[in-house]
């Protein structure tokens, strides 16, 4: 019993009978000056429902007065440009009508009903009702809740059919869903993206201080200090930089990723790892500044990727980068010896990183010992 009354505290049962009021009190005005041509009213309807924006207010209203306590109802958020959608909202439009005039009849009459049965209880004569009339009967009294739960019934059962159709009328079609799936998707992938930029750059910065400064500790030379000081200046700044320009990446969804680091900027990856102690030797064939700009930039960080794990995990060692373009292929290759044979540079998500930067260019990706004793990173990345 309790479950069924439940519905007579909750607020949404209101503001659905109010959504099926507005209607009805709009064209109330037109039926009461032309009673003889109530059908006007809806063939306007038809003209107004195609109107794309039209959707965006119904929208709006079906989500305040049908919907008040759900966060994210599934509704359409865009204008409906197709016309397929256009009719949707149209059948919208005079299913809402056509159902508020409904409520408005029963939410009128009803309790007149219930009213003019107690009355005739006590003997009270209403005209409202004639066939009412005539001797008071008793059980008229045991009649007279039934109007006021038929009412109860039906303000509640048509504010539920109202809410399913507007589901159904104003939410999303195939193809919208389609489209936000798409943008989601995108979404996702641009703050894939932005996490590997930041785990590029900023591991690299940090790598670089660590094996800086541990270098400085060890080497007691005042001089060596201040060259390592230097570097770690300068690692910090363009680290600065990178952090800088993703986070407003951030705050601007359409900033362009022009500004990212292209191979043509490896010089500054490579002087970076020299003076961290590493002797980088560095092999460049080929034009580099005509590479696309997606090969370049996922270039650049797949160099400093490797660069970061062989300071990390092999220390200042010796190691040779060769980067090569020819044959409508990029071809990065970053070798270096191993401080002892059990060691190796990077086994997590650095390398993991790597391999997934050159699948998503169509590339591929070799990690591992090349059985001489050395560390190797190769990529090779399709230029088209």
């Amino acid at each position: 019993m309790v479950r069924l009354l439940r519905p007579l505290v909750r607020g949404r049962t209101y503001t659905r009978l109010l959504h099926l009021w507005v209607p009805v009190a709009a064209l109330s005005v037109w039926w009461w000056v032309e009673p003889e041509l109530p059908w006007v009213p809806l063939l306007a309807l038809v003209a107004v429902g195609l109107i794309p924006a039209v959707r965006v207010g119904e929208v709006m209203q079906a989500r305040l007065l049908l919907t008040p306590d759900e966060a994210e109802p599934d509704f359409a958020t865009l204008p409906a440009i197709a016309w397929r959608d256009r009719w949707r909202t149209v059948l919208w439009l005079e299913v809402r009508t056509l159902l508020g005039g409904v409520a408005a009849y029963l939410t009128v009459w009803l309790p007149i009903v219930a009213y003019t049965l107690a009355a005739r209880t006590v003997g009270h004569e209403t005209e409202d009702l004639p066939a009412l009339s005539g001797q008071p009967q008793w059980f008229y009294g045991l009649l007279a809740p039934l109007p006021l739960l038929a009412l109860y019934a039906a303000v509640v059962g048509l504010g539920e059919v109202l809410t399913a159709a507007a589901r159904r009328l104003l939410g999303p079609s195939a193809a919208e869903r389609l489209t936000a799936l798409e943008v989601r998707t995108e979404q996702l992938l641009e703050r894939t993206r932005i996490a590997r930029e930041l785990h590029d750059s900023i591991g690299h910065a940090l790598t670089v201080a660590v094996v800086q400064a541990g270098a400085a500790r060890a080497a007691n030379s005042p001089e060596f200090t201040d060259r390592a000081l230097t570097a770690i200046e300068e690692t910090g700044r363009a680290a600065l930089e990178d952090l800088e320009r993703v986070l407003g990446v951030l705050r601007e969804a359409e900033r362009p990723v022009s500004a990212r680091p292209t191979l043509t900027d490896a010089d500054r990856l490579l002087e970076s790892a020299r003076a961290s102690g590493a002797k980088v030797d560095a092999e460049v064939t080929g034009p580099l500044e005509s590479l696309p700009g997606p090969v370049s930039r996922e270039g650049y960080r797949i160099l400093q990727e490797a660069l970061t794990n062989v300071l990390r995990h092999a220390g200042p060692v010796p190691a040779l980068v060769r980067i090569g373009v020819a044959d409508g292929t990029l071809t990065l290759e970053v070798r270096n010896a191993l401080p002892d044979a059990g060691a190796a540079p990077g086994r997590g998500s650095g390398l993991r990183g790597i391999r997934e930067r050159a699948a998503l260019l169509g590339g591929r990706a070799r990690t591992g010992p090349d059985g001489a004793g050395d560390w190797q990173v190769r990529v090779e990345l399709p230029l088209g």
